[in-house]
């Protein structure tokens, strides 16, 4: 095995890091800069007309709330492997968001988050980190599917047998899905995913959904308080079933952090077309959810990933 000079380690990893950081940024100024469809001046008056020093310090605490929670759902399932502060849980959140941001659906965040432990443990830290976010997926899809059956209730975008038939489907992929659970491949299996996040103790799970249930709400009432910002008269229900809809729609198709917005955006245009809502205001409430809940973490991630500890661990 060639043997790399520790000098020139060095000059590697800090390589790394500035591109990592550096192409966060260029990805994030191309969005903003380039996004032909947001109207500054449009959002200028309107932002004048309404401006609250108030209405701004609630909406960027609900952003600061969506990454606590989290955070506090990261600090309760590491402590699996071994308990962490909230500091260093806040370190590693956000420096694997920042190393995901330009990865297919956040793939890099698992990477991310692995380079704080063990190589021996990273397996483990993936699994961990596959439940955490795998249970704000369950959330978005109980909440989005109860989102669009109100929404096409309300404006029947599909017919009823329509939504028999994808329902019908859907149970039939699950039951598909448990009576196979036995197949391995490559020593994987459902059978075995089960066992094993049976391992994690209950109390542990039960945080991790109540943690789950609360960051939901809270970015998705981000989004229905941005609404009201921009003038939006709609009923509360029916925005929050666009919302719900446009999460749970949009989070099932691949994307990268980067073009989150975009796709959320495009999704969000469709839905709230529907009852009226002018599209470049869809269009900017998006853009603004991305800028808040993405952006911003990522430019405190990065100086996490500029001090990252480069010696390897044990």
């Amino acid at each position: 095995m060639i043997s790399i000079p520790h000098k020139a380690k060095q000059f590697l990893v800090l390589l790394v890091k500035l591109l990592v950081v550096g192409g966060a940024f260029y990805f994030i100024y191309n969005q903003l800069a380039n996004n032909d469809k947001l109207d500054w001046h449009k959002f200028i008056i309107l932002f004048r007309k309404n401006q609250s020093v108030l209405g701004i310090g609630f909406i960027l605490l609900l952003s600061v709330l969506n990454r606590f929670f989290e955070i506090l759902k990261w600090q309760n399932l590491a402590q699996v492997i071994h308990p962490i502060s909230l500091a260093e849980a806040t370190k590693q959140v956000l420096a694997a968001l920042t190393a995901g941001i330009f990865t297919p659906n956040g793939v890099g965040e698992y990477a991310g988050k692995a380079l704080y432990y063990p190589k021996y443990e990273a397996k483990k830290v993936v699994f961990l980190n596959l439940i955490c976010n795998g249970i704000q997926m369950i959330l978005t899809i109980i909440f989005g599917v109860f989102g669009l059956l109100y929404f096409n209730a309300l404006y029947h975008v599909i017919t009823s047998k329509t939504v028999l038939i994808l329902f019908g489907g859907f149970l039939l992929i699950l039951t598909v899905l448990f009576s196979i659970k036995t197949i391995s491949i490559r020593g994987y299996s459902i059978e075995k995913l089960i066992h094993k996040i049976n391992e994690i103790k209950k109390p542990v799970h039960y945080k991790n959904i109540i943690l789950g249930i609360c960051r939901y709400l809270v970015f998705s009432h981000q989004y229905y308080f941005l609404f009201l910002a921009f003038d939006v008269d709609l009923p509360y229900l029916t925005l929050m079933a666009a919302i719900t809809s446009v999460y749970f729609l949009a989070s099932s198709l691949p994307t990268f952090q980067f073009l989150d917005f975009a796709v959320k955006g495009s999704v969000a245009i469709y839905f709230f077309g529907i009852p009226g809502v002018n599209e470049w205001i869809v269009v900017f409430i998006s853009t603004l959810m991305w800028f808040l809940n993405v952006v911003l973490p990522v430019v405190i991630g990065s100086y996490y990933v500029l001090n990252f500890n480069t010696k390897t661990k044990a």
